[in-house]
């Protein structure tokens, strides 16, 4: 079943589009994470869901009822929709208790308190309800937000970058919670952010968005380990690219053959593997013997080595064409810059796809490009 669907929704503002024929379905209890860089129109779409914006064309249905769409527009009040944003937005001159009772139209003053009373219990914030919003904490008042946004029940929960004000530390555990009471609530969720690890931690699926256009479609696992292009993979982590040319529907690069059976001879094809999955050897004084697993080795030298806390992060200037290479480790490995090694990759977790002209510009979803070119 599905609660909240969006139908080709585009929106235009004169001659910018902002959104371009953006469909997706989400069912009862399902969190959908609308994820993209800034500007990309994830925000827009949530508004025409929220019906706080309208679009120029395409319809917004809520339990197969159209709720928007050419002939009909009905206000975010008739919609059975919660709404969550990054700024909390509490009245600051209303205790908790009242801030979470406000929404509760259509019920006596005692019943508004105990429903109120009931939602600051399920975000664990009941002894907090006769305080007001400044005496709290960030994530205490996202909290106090949730619950507000819940409490009369609504169809639809709508939230727009909700966790990104708080602190690291924060925002894991507020981010556990509020995921914890909208599972029990059965409501479809639509969340957007521009953070990858967020939608990673909170999606039943990813819905990637660039330009206006919704991009890919998938569960984490799969949008993470099966990427539509090299943008895509940029996005949730840093990439190294390995540039080649097919020959005989193979690609020959200094870590063995890959093969590339779809495409012509003399394309140009991209390898990208993220530095978790290359694996680093010390020269000392032999090549590491090839495998079907890990390709063949390449020569490099190290540049800098950095611990990072859980990891450590080398860069390799590769002796084949001088680009440089970053792996990662787990725990302290440091070698000295200067100090000679050897690079091999997984092949599983690596991606091929053909290199347009636009890859050799950097992306915007690009956080780090390893390879020179």
């Amino acid at each position: 079943m599905t609660r909240l669907a969006l139908k080709g929704l585009v929106k235009d503002y004169g001659d910018t589009v902002a959104v371009r024929d953006v469909s997706l379905d989400i069912a009862p209890g399902e969190v959908v994470c609308l994820l993209g860089p800034s500007g990309c129109g994830k925000s827009t779409t949530l508004r025409i869901a929220a019906g706080v914006e309208r679009q120029s064309g395409g319809s917004v249905l809520i339990d197969g009822e159209v709720v928007s769409d050419a002939e009909r527009h009905e206000p975010p009040e008739k919609r059975s929709i919660g709404l969550m944003f990054q700024d909390f937005a509490l009245f600051p001159h209303l205790r908790v208790l009242d801030n979470v009772a406000f929404g509760l139209n259509g019920h006596s003053r005692s019943e508004r308190k105990r429903i109120a009373r009931e939602y600051l219990d399920r975000v664990e914030m009941a002894a907090h309800a006769d305080k007001y919003p400044h005496e709290l904490s960030g994530g205490e008042q996202q909290r106090i937000a949730l619950a507000r946004a819940l409490a009369p029940k609504p169809r639809v929960m709508l939230m727009d970058e909700p966790f990104s004000g708080l602190d690291n530390r924060l925002r894991d555990e507020v981010r556990d919670a509020a995921l914890s009471v909208l599972k029990q609530e059965e409501a479809a969720v639509l969340l957007v952010t521009h953070d990858p690890e967020e939608a990673l931690r909170m999606a039943d699926r990813i819905a990637l968005m660039r330009d206006g256009k919704i991009e890919q479609v998938g569960a984490p696992y799969h949008i993470y380990n099966n990427p539509k292009d090299r943008a895509a993979a940029a996005f949730f982590s840093d990439l190294n690219v390995i540039h080649g040319s097919v020959r005989s529907r193979q690609t020959d690069t200094p870590f063995g053959l890959f093969l590339t059976p779809g495409l012509v001879d003399d394309a140009d094809v991209e390898i990208i593997v993220r530095p978790q999955h290359l694996r680093i050897d010390l020269d000392e004084g032999r090549k590491p013997e090839s495998s079907a697993r890990t390709g063949v080795a390449a020569p490099g030298t190290v540049q800098r080595a950095r611990f990072m806390g859980s990891e450590s992060l080398i860069e390799v200037s590769m002796d084949h064409d001088g680009s440089v290479l970053r792996a990662t480790v787990p725990g302290v490995f440091t070698p000295a810059a200067g100090e000679r090694v050897w690079l091999s990759l997984k092949r599983e977790s690596c991606h091929l796809f053909p290199c347009a002209a636009q890859s050799k510009v950097r992306s915007p979803y690009v956080h780090g490009d390893s390879a020179s070119t």
